[in-house]
């Protein structure tokens, strides 16, 4: 429903005569201008669609003044949830670099055939065994068995000791 233009001279008339003593009041009890500025400012937006409510109040400053107080203070609760909850927003702790020989490891595995690197993979690291491997690629037993083997071979000469930093 869009307010008569009739009313909304009479909210213009209301906001030039009260917005400058609305914004001191505000501003005092927010300790910030600025804040005190976009509270009374939303509280006006607002009371356009209830002018012909509000105009017939005995004083729609204080109509103006009470929502702006309550903006205010609903600025503070979100402000304080905020600040409480930072610490756990916070950045994490810092994370320790990836072990070196993991990162051997990954460069070793990275110079095999994919075929080798899947089983050893699911092999030595996921744990399962050469059947559970065959099931899972559906490879026959001794396709598994031969891909661990060349890998494991494979992998040895990269893996040396001398070759761990």
């Amino acid at each position: 429903m869009s307010t008569p233009p009739q009313h909304l001279d009479e909210v213009r008339e209301l906001y030039a005569g009260t917005y400058r003593r609305l914004v001191g009041i505000v501003a005092l009890a927010a300790g910030s201008r600025a804040d005190a500025e976009e509270c009374v400012q939303e509280a006006f937006v607002r009371l356009i669609p209830r002018w012909s409510t509000v105009r017939r109040y005995d004083d729609p400053e204080a109509w103006v003044r009470l929502v702006a107080f309550r903006l205010l203070s609903s600025r503070w609760r979100s402000a304080a949830v905020a600040r409480r909850a930072q610490p756990r927003l916070a950045a994490p702790a810092a994370v320790p670099g990836p072990d070196p020989s993991v990162l051997v490891l990954e460069a070793a595995l990275a110079e095999l055939p994919l075929e080798q690197r899947q089983v050893l993979v699911l092999h030595h690291l996921v744990g399962l065994g050469v059947d559970e491997i065959a099931d899972a690629l559906h490879l026959p037993t001794g396709t598994v068995k031969s891909r661990l083997y060349r890998g494991r071979e494979a992998l040895r000469p990269m893996l040396r000791e001398e070759s761990v930093p």
